[in-house]
């Protein structure tokens, strides 16, 4: 048996292990739990060289686990121009003419994670920033990252002008002459995200470290990613840096799922620190950007029903062969026709290839239709869901699609009830990855503007312990990594946080207003307020 290197002392602990729900303190061995009890169970395992740590009482829960996010990306937009608060027309342009002046001429301005909705629904235009920024192309998404904003140079840079055709599963929005206003939507993006300069490799293991920092002060030990090869090269050399603080679990486009299963077979699939194995893919876009793909249209754009950013026998073709190969399939639908659609494949593919332990999963599942809750059970679907978005979203969706269709949105308890598999995210950039406001969102539903105290949409709640287990151990089972953490049990990963409140226990309204105060990762502090 090794030597107990940490013991934590009277803690108030929530293992996420149904066989002993609760304890008291752990022993930790190099970077596992050795065992689980009482404080004075465990103080029997110190020895000579054992650091303590007395918790004085304190909440301590399983390394929170966000299951959807875009990791450099969040790194880059940390060190970005921040327009995520701008809550008026005057406000967004002061800030790019300001964060200009910072940068030399040529430099793109990228990021930003604009919210249009929070100066009433008006979508900025180049017009609005071609004078603030006439040396420096302007490439600013909106929150979700479904539409972007660019100016002029950035525009000529990606060679869209009047004369530019439509593009399929995108739209170039443009004024009453035809020319484009600067906002490209989902596949649209592509002629301008295809001309952006790449960061040098400094820049990117800077916003690595930046991005690890940050989380980890947020209590998140392992992040799901959804990104490029060129990130997972990044994250390769990063580990062996040894920049790790994080866990990293990375998934690549769905196209490219034969270069998957080569790297597969030549190198595994990862460790503990850093795994491969999943591919990401598209079926939609967004709500806020009116291309979510619904049934029904848009109550507020009645000959607009969203968009199909894929050709779904298109998509069928890849999810066969790569299901084949034994590669996990994760699908971006927010729509309710979008998510139909990939049930329908994900049911076709699971026919033809048979049955094995494969955890299909929905990213976002945002808009359930009320006949696909059964299906999801059914086909063992993971619902892969930011809550955050729901008290966000939960601000200005009726206009958009109505109350019926709201009812059936971020629809925790009905797929809870259903026996679903829920992992929780944050989706960081386009939300914060802070899984105490993911847990508070999820728990009371009370939208951010504040005018929903009792919660939107109150019946769809869900408890605080569903909450934790969706950032912790169903997260875990989404990357086939529960056994060896998610929960608090000897054998385990020693990762997990330390707050100053027990969630359990306090008011709901006041589960935001928690703080992290340590998180461990490999049985080591990796942050202490």
């Amino acid at each position: 048996m090794k030597d107990t290197t940490l013991i934590i002392a009277n803690a108030n602990i929530w293992t996420g292990n149904p066989d002993q729900p609760q304890a008291r303190a752990m022993a930790i061995a190099g970077d596992k739990i050795l065992a689980v009890g009482s404080t004075a169970e465990i103080i029997k395992l110190a020895g000579a060289k054992t650091k303590t740590i007395d918790a004085n009482g304190r909440f301590i829960v399983p390394g929170f686990h966000d299951a959807h996010l875009h990791f450099l990306s969040g790194g880059f937009n940390l060190a970005s121009v921040q327009l995520r608060t701008a809550e008026s027309k005057e406000e967004f342009v002061r800030r790019i003419a300001e964060y200009t002046k910072t940068i030399e001429p040529g430099t793109w301005i990228t990021g930003g994670d604009w919210d249009h909705t929070l100066w009433g629904g008006e979508l900025p235009t180049k017009d609005w920033i071609d004078t603030v920024a006439p040396d420096n192309p302007v490439w600013v998404n909106r929150l979700d990252g479904h539409m972007a904003l660019a100016n002029s140079l950035a525009l000529a840079a990606g060679g869209v002008d009047a004369s530019t055709a439509d593009i399929a599963g995108g739209t170039i929005v443009r004024d009453t002459d035809g020319n484009p206003t600067g906002i490209l939507k989902d596949n649209a993006m592509d002629p301008v995200t295809r001309v952006e300069p790449e960061p040098p490799d400094s820049l990117k293991f800077r916003a690595l470290k930046a991005a690890m920092k940050y989380v980890n002060r947020q209590g998140v030990t392992s992040i799901g990613h959804m990104g490029t090869w060129d990130d997972l090269r990044i994250f390769q050399a990063g580990y062996k840096q040894g920049l790790f603080t994080t866990r990293v679990s990375a998934n690549v486009p769905l196209s490219t799922w034969k270069r998957l299963e080569e790297k597969i077979t030549a190198e595994g699939n990862g460790d503990e620190w850093l795994r491969w194995g999943g591919l990401k893919s598209f079926m939609d876009g967004s709500l806020g950007s009116h291309t979510a793909a619904f049934f029904e249209p848009f109550i507020d754009d009645t000959n607009n029903t969203g968009l199909l950013v894929n050709d779904p026998e298109e998509l069928y073709a890849l999810y066969q062969a790569a299901d084949a190969a034994g590669l996990q399939l994760a699908t971006h639908a927010i729509g309710d026709r979008a998510i139909s659609i990939i049930l329908d494949l994900y049911s076709r593919v699971a026919d033809v290839n048979g049955d094995r332990d494969r955890r299909f999963r929905i990213e976002h599942s945002q808009h359930i239709h009320p006949k696909d809750f059964v299906r999801y059970r059914d086909l063992d679907v993971i619902a892969s869901m930011q809550p955050y978005h729901c008290i966000d979203d939960g601000r200005w969706a009726e206009p958009y699609i109505g109350y019926e269709r709201c009812k059936t949105t971020y629809a925790f308890r009905t797929l809870a009830e259903h026996g679903v598999t829920m992992s929780f995210g944050s989706d960081w950039y386009v939300a914060p990855p802070t899984p105490i406001e993911g847990i508070y969102a999820a728990v009371t539903r009370r939208t951010l503007d504040d005018k929903n105290p009792n919660g939107w949409i109150p019946e769809e709640k869900l408890t605080v312990n569903e909450a934790l287990r969706a950032y912790t151990i169903d997260a875990a089972y989404a990357t086939f990594e529960e056994n060896i953490k998610g929960s608090l049990e000897p054998g385990k990963l020693a990762d997990f946080v330390v707050i100053d409140k027990d969630l359990t226990t306090i008011p709901p309204e006041t589960i935001r207003d928690a703080e992290v105060v340590m998180t461990i990762v490999n049985g080591k502090v990796v942050f202490e307020k």
